[in-house]
């Protein structure tokens, strides 16, 4: 049985909402994962945009890709239509997803020792 895929275009933004983002990936959980702990530099890590606000799926990774260009073309006012549709109050979808500390390390990560490395490392 051939294996289904999934692709998703995703909307971020930072914590006033004046900036947004738009992305596409295969795995949604892990790129906003990255974002979140500012695993790459960029835009979002410079701009601290990491509140997920939309997202869409697709099992066609050319449908994903085609999306996200309409939508980065977009102006700002359809892009913020968009997000209220199904999201009225701009909450971050991904809240309880994982937990972030606020030094951009994920504070579940644990040593073979079951120790928080996040702690151990901030030296507490």
């Amino acid at each position: 049985m051939p294996r289904v895929h999934r692709y998703y275009v995703y909307l971020l933004t930072n914590k006033n909402d004046k900036v947004m983002y738009i992305g596409v990936t295969n795995n949604l959980e892990r790129r906003v994962h990255e974002h979140k702990t500012k695993m790459v530099p960029g835009f979002t890590e410079k701009y601290n945009v990491t509140k997920l606000v939309y997202f869409e799926e697709t099992h066609d990774v050319r449908a994903a890709i085609a999306r996200e260009k309409e939508i980065k073309k977009w102006r700002r006012e359809k892009k913020n239509n968009l997000v209220v549709a199904v999201n009225p109050e701009w909450k971050d979808l991904s809240d309880g997803w994982f937990e972030i500390s606020p030094f951009g390390r994920d504070d579940k990560r644990n040593d073979d020792k079951g120790n928080n490395s996040a702690i151990r490392e901030r030296g507490d």
